[in-house]
């Protein structure tokens, strides 16, 4: 673990790592500080059956081919298709942004 300790004015030590974790550490609070919203209904996406419902009244269908530790879409009248991480605590940007991409004036990523 690399980094600085700093002292705060409240007593309270605090590691600072500018190095390498903090990249990693950086795109899990990114994950954290974002949200997928539904444009129309202005809501924010919080579940998977929730993503599912909105997709498939956009002409999205389940995938159950390929890897099993995937949620995926696919569009028939398409070639693209949708991966999502099993674990919707997993669900990140990176996702949000694919969903976004695919599915132009439906979607929109927001920080939270």
């Amino acid at each position: 673990m690399s980094g600085v300790w700093v002292f705060k004015n409240n007593g309270v030590f605090m590691l600072e790592n500018p190095g390498a974790e903090e990249g990693r550490q950086g795109s899990v609070s990114s994950r954290r500080n974002k949200v997928l919203v539904h444009l129309p209904s202005g809501k924010a996406i919080t579940s998977y059956s929730c993503l599912e419902q909105i997709l498939r009244g956009l002409g999205w269908e389940r995938y159950y081919g390929g890897d099993s530790d995937l949620f995926q879409f696919h569009k028939r009248s398409s070639i693209d298709l949708i991966s999502l991480p099993w674990d919707f605590s997993k669900f990140s940007s990176v996702h949000m942004y694919d969903i976004v991409i695919k599915n132009p004036h439906v979607f929109h990523v927001r920080d939270m």
